[in-house]
């Protein structure tokens, strides 16, 4: 089981002090990742997170992963290539991130964990409460 799963938290969110999300367990064990009660908060948490995104202007994927993940921490250009070959997009074409929301956050998962363990309800239902 991967750090994103036993956290109930496939897009490993980080902590952000002050920040407490909806479905956030009572007891955070995991000094760097948020650790939720049900996989779906944590897939609501990671929609909210782009819709921000969309929010500020990030209208291609490729800034969307490189905010998510910042070259500086991150292998940030294999994260885009990977992504969009799932999703099958061009990481510099602009497009609204809601209109493939339900592959992003899939093809996210699978990079962030090297699977996707969630079915399709688990992430449309995520998305729907985000």
């Amino acid at each position: 089981m991967t750090r994103g799963e036993r956290n109930n938290n496939p897009l490993n969110i980080r902590h952000v002090p002050g920040v407490i999300w909806l479905g956030q367990a009572a007891e955070q064990t995991d000094d760097a990742f948020v650790q939720f009660t049900d996989p779906i908060y944590g897939i609501r948490a990671g929609a909210r997170i782009l819709h921000a995104y969309e929010n500020q202007g990030i209208d291609t994927v490729g800034e969307a992963i490189d905010r998510w993940a910042p070259p500086n921490e991150n292998n940030s250009a294999a994260y885009v290539t990977d992504v969009c070959q799932q999703c099958s997009v061009e990481p510099d074409a602009v497009m609204s991130l809601d209109s493939i929301l339900p592959a992003l956050i899939k093809a996210m998962i699978v990079h962030e964990n090297g699977r996707n363990s969630y079915t399709d309800l688990q992430i449309t239902q995520g998305i729907a409460l985000a």
